[in-house]
């Protein structure tokens, strides 16, 4: 399969396989005797680890170590379900960091009259760190 073949069937576009290949994330294509880039069943099972991955929020490292994993037979589920652990712990600290944020703006912006007055505490906010009535 060429790589546009590739990119189809896996979902991971040309371009990311090509940086994927360059940062060795995946191995090196083989090639065609006129130097196009081929990709057999092993390359696309590896392809798809990768887009499952990146869909679930998973490093660049992480993915290295867990196609590490998935690639040692003798490998411990132990150390497969640390990674998927601390990436929990990481996306429910970017979640709570995201609820703050949306508490803060939802607060700003039921104090901002939204009229044509100049006074806007979202604006405030943005270029002091506090708003007018020093909240938030």
């Amino acid at each position: 399969m060429n790589i546009g073949e590739a990119a189809e069937t896996t979902g991971v576009t040309p371009k990311m396989i090509r940086h994927y290949e360059q940062i060795g994330l995946i191995r090196a294509a083989g090639r065609t005797g006129s130097g196009y880039r081929i990709y057999g069943p092993k390359d696309l099972s590896t392809l798809s680890f990768i887009r499952r991955s990146r869909d679930l929020g998973f490093s660049i490292a992480q993915i290295r170590d867990l196609l590490a994993l998935w690639q040692d037979r003798a490998r411990a589920s132990g150390d497969v379900k640390r990674i998927a652990s601390a990436h929990i712990d990481e996306m429910k600290g970017k979640m709570r960091l995201l609820q703050e944020m949306v508490h803060t703006l939802e607060h700003l912006s039921a104090h901002c009259h939204g009229d044509d007055r100049p006074d806007c505490p979202i604006l405030e906010r943005l270029s002091t760190g506090r708003t007018e009535d020093g909240c938030c």
